[in-house]
């Protein structure tokens, strides 16, 4: 346990977390608690949980990020979620085969290739549609110098706008993409994984890991990790924050349309509340992970992920957003600046 510690403390450092004392202890309760529960618990769950916190990891990196430049809470997040499901599903089932480009299987995966080709133009329209948003509603208001309270239930206004406009283009009614039935992979104690759960991991990985590379290596970065540290100074430093807002609103909306789709994907199904309904895990793992913290988010989303997962062993699976919800509601008691103590990125 000693040699894993150790691993995860230069795992952290070398992504730039602060790493104390009290995150060493926080560690070792979770990994023997983990151990402890080990036997008990049916691994499909905890491997089906791994997958949801892929999902989960991308909402709540997007999430927190917003939060850690324009500092407040993007209450539309989950919303830009359900609007790139839908644009996806016009896209596979309306645009592509109106010029031809079909597809009924892609390997393994329940889906075609249309929804590769629909997925980064879907992700690339919500991503300007956020920009839109921003420049007629948040700038507006960042403008007159309003309360960050104030911005919040304006993004409140927003998700609503969002989620009737879904409901006026395609109702009430569940949804799916165009899929077929495909066997899934049968591993050891009784583990059986989807294919499509295989691609949605690997995209979170891909997107998780260019978003460190951006923010780490790039000079956009640099300037988003400053603007969020100290937006004043920043300006007078000669950084373009309005440039910097608007990548942040574009990285973080493509982060919430791509987990949208690989939600809806991993369901089988669309709601037009299915963001809105995924909000509480989403807060939940960037409260755990310390708000403003982008690598913290990715951790919450894998331990909300995985115990709401293999809450279901005991309880009814309709309860795990009260799951996740419990959860963020002990770490405010317990340490209300999340595992990460809240740093920005």
């Amino acid at each position: 346990m000693g040699r894993l510690v150790t691993t995860i403390q230069d795992t952290a450092r070398r992504i730039g977390l602060a790493w104390t004392p009290a995150h060493t202890s926080v560690a070792i309760v979770v990994i023997a608690l983990a151990v402890g529960f080990l036997p008990f618990v049916k691994m499909g769950l905890v491997v089906n949980g791994v997958f949801l916190g892929a999902i989960i990891a991308l909402g709540a990196v997007g999430l927190t990020l917003v939060y850690g430049i324009l500092n407040f809470a993007n209450i539309a997040h989950g919303d830009y979620m359900t609007m790139g499901a839908y644009t996806t599903l016009f896209i596979v089932g309306y645009l592509l085969p109106k010029v031809g480009v079909e597809g009924s299987g892609l390997g393994p995966f329940t889906f075609g290739y249309p929804l590769l080709i629909a997925l980064p133009v879907a992700v690339a329209a919500i991503s300007a549609g956020a920009v839109v948003v921003d420049m007629m509603v948040y700038r507006r208001l960042r403008d007159r110098g309003v309360n960050t309270v104030v911005v919040s239930m304006a993004s409140l206004g927003v998700a609503i706008a969002l989620r009737g406009l879904v409901q006026i283009i395609w109702g009430g009614d569940i949804e799916r993409y165009p899929r077929e039935t495909r066997q899934v992979f049968h591993l050891p104690m009784d583990v059986r994984v989807p294919p499509d759960a295989i691609f949605i991991t690997t995209v979170a990985i891909i997107l998780v890991v260019a978003l460190y590379l951006v923010l780490d290596r790039t000079k956009m970065g640099k300037a988003m990790r400053a603007t969020a540290d100290n937006p004043d100074l920043a300006l007078v430093s000669g950084i373009d924050t309005g440039s910097v807002v608007r990548w942040t609103w574009v990285m973080g909306a493509a982060l919430a349309a791509t987990a949208g789709i690989l939600l809806a994907v991993y369901q089988a199904h669309l709601l037009p509340i299915m963001g809105w309904k995924f909000l509480i895990p989403l807060f939940a793992a960037v409260v755990l992970g310390g708000i403003g913290n982008p690598y913290g988010a990715l951790v919450g989303a894998f331990v909300i992920g995985v115990t709401s997962e293999v809450s279901t062993q005991w309880i009814n699976p309709s309860y795990k957003p009260a799951v996740a919800f419990a959860i963020m509601i002990g770490m405010l008691l317990v340490r209300p600046r999340g595992i990460f103590g809240g740093g920005r990125s």
